[in-house]
């Protein structure tokens, strides 16, 4: 063969490996020979890890039962018809000098007034929180006269919640026989789903107008949770325009976080040497937090428990009187005093002057406040 045929099947041969593929095999290509496995024992299968388990937690608390009960007010127990706050001596001393005197105009402006205030119109819920330094210094009753006076002012719904899960008398102070659910269950029902009349459904109408939330079902129980109430209060918000809270008594953990997340608070105290001695020690301790300034938007009212009363109410207010604490006092009221239900057309005329006024001053402290991020 020569030369120059040589030379072309070189340049044919690599013109045919140009053009071929990777996968096929040229004149020369052999087939691939089958490699044996390595001598030795045959290699186990990988079994899969399976994943991790979290740590199993407690398991999810089953959802209340309610239970209806029976809040009965034996009338044995009573002698006689509920009485009138004013005696009659003192109701016809009243009307004799509306009609002799002139101050009648001047009656009606500030009835007017009052009522403006209680009707103004509010941008978001409003929590007032009713304390007091000791049992039996009538915060309970200072806590239903305010609910029921925003209830009856107002278009808005209002809302009374107790807040003292021991044993509570809220209920028995609206005139309420039954109850059902308390804020400890509500607060693990609520679900910002729920619309207004979802959430009514599981309260209690108090008679005239306004809705109760009892702390209890008329029975010696568990303390109402902090935890429960701060997630009862903070749902709640969205679907009341005020929310009147019937506070567990000072110094307790509950109430002074309570006091602290209030937009308005009201401290009731008896017309005592005592009770306005240890108030100004909480108004001290109050003005001692630093954030929130609690002392602003804080209102003190002294109760009369006797007709007869030494205090000098003056002097009492100049004591208490701190930086943006209001001071009103509460008139001694015969139908108030003896118990039960609360009806304010047995009110006495002091009392309901004292009570709208304090409403008022109330409900304009808490609008000067606004709420911080942890109220919302």
């Amino acid at each position: 063969m020569s030369q120059d045929e040589d030379w072309q099947k070189d340049v044919l041969r690599s013109l045919r490996g140009l053009t071929e593929g990777p996968g096929e095999a040229t004149e020369a290509t052999e087939p691939p020979r089958p490699v044996a496995p390595p001598a030795g024992p045959p290699a186990q299968a990988v079994q899969p890890v399976p994943p991790a388990r979290p740590p199993a937690g407690p398991p999810p608390r089953p959802l209340p039962t309610p239970v209806t009960m029976e809040l009965p007010l034996p009338a044995e127990l009573v002698k006689g018809k509920p009485l009138s706050g004013d005696s009659a001596a003192r109701r016809t001393s009243r009307s004799l000098r509306r009609l002799v005197g002139s101050s009648a105009t001047r009656d009606v402006e500030e009835a007017t007034r009052t009522a403006q205030a209680l009707q103004q119109p509010l941008t978001t819920g409003r929590q007032i929180v009713v304390t007091s330094i000791r049992g039996g210094a009538g915060k309970t009753t200072v806590t239903a006269l305010l609910g029921r006076t925003y209830a009856h002012y107002r278009q808005d719904p209002v809302l009374m919640l107790e807040a003292d899960a021991v044993l509570g008398t809220l209920p028995a102070r609206l005139g309420v026989t039954k109850v059902r659910w308390t804020t400890s269950d509500l607060a693990r029902i609520l679900d910002p789903s729920m619309q207004l009349t979802d959430v009514v459904g599981y309260l209690v109408q108090a008679p005239g107008r306004g809705w109760l939330l009892p702390g209890s079902q008329g029975r010696v129980g568990n303390r109402l949770e902090l935890a429960e109430y701060r997630a009862a209060m903070v749902a709640l918000r969205r679907y009341f325009g005020v929310t009147v809270v019937d506070c567990d008594t000072l110094p307790s953990e509950l109430s002074r976080t309570a006091l602290s997340a209030a937009q308005a608070r009201v401290l009731v105290t008896p017309a005592t040497a005592e009770g306005v001695t240890s108030t100004r020690a909480v108004l001290d301790w109050m003005a001692s937090v630093p954030r929130p300034r609690m002392l602003p938007g804080t209102v003190v009212v002294l109760t009369a428990s006797s007709p007869h009363t030494t205090l000098d109410v003056a002097a009492a207010s100049e004591h208490l009187r701190l930086d943006g604490v209001k001071v009103l006092a509460l008139p001694y009221d015969r139908h108030l005093a003896g118990g039960g239900p609360v009806r304010t057309d047995l009110l006495g005329q002091g009392t309901r002057e004292a009570v709208t006024e304090l409403a008022a001053e109330v409900l304009t402290s808490a609008m000067s406040r606004r709420p911080s991020s942890s109220d919302r």
